[in-house]
């Protein structure tokens, strides 16, 4: 496989896991402030991949892959975290801080304010015992040794 072909793959690999994200979320699971972050970082590396498409696969494009794919995992090892209770997470989000955002009671009553905030530190889903974001981290983290692998493929060194 060259190195382009194995780029496409890892950027492909990004647009199944964000594909799968809007999914469940299409399906009823309200992503909450941590699985948004996790989707920026697909974001980019889909875009890396959509530059590589249309121009040469060169070792920068490569590194910018695999650094975006191990940001959405490293988001996702943290998020796990916040779910077990290994540490807090963002006090906006979470149980143990202030889930209100610093509302005040006039906020609180009104119509206006968003009436469903989706908790961090709440397993939405899991499978085989690990939630969304665990996975999600063990597939961003194996999207990212691909970006890398391909580094070592047939294809323009530049």
């Amino acid at each position: 496989m060259t190195r382009k072909n194995t780029m496409l793959l890892a950027a492909g690999g990004s647009l199944a896991l964000l594909l799968g994200a809007f999914f469940f979320q299409a399906i009823g699971y309200a992503p909450c402030k941590l699985c948004i972050w996790q989707r920026w970082p697909h974001g980019a590396a889909i875009a890396v991949g959509a530059i590589v498409l249309l121009t040469a696969p060169l070792v920068l494009w490569a590194l910018a892959g695999a650094l975006s794919a191990a940001t959405s995992g490293g988001i996702g090892i943290y998020h796990t975290g916040v779910e077990r209770g290994w540490w807090e997470g963002p006090s906006t989000c979470t149980g143990g801080g202030n889930a209100l955002g610093g509302m005040s009671g006039a906020d609180l009553l009104s119509l206006d304010v968003p009436v469903d905030i989706v908790m961090c530190d709440e397993v939405a889903w899991a499978f085989l015992g690990l939630s969304m974001a665990s996975w999600n981290a063990l597939a961003s983290f194996a999207l990212a040794a691909l970006w890398l692998w391909a580094l070592g493929r047939p294809g323009r060194a530049a």
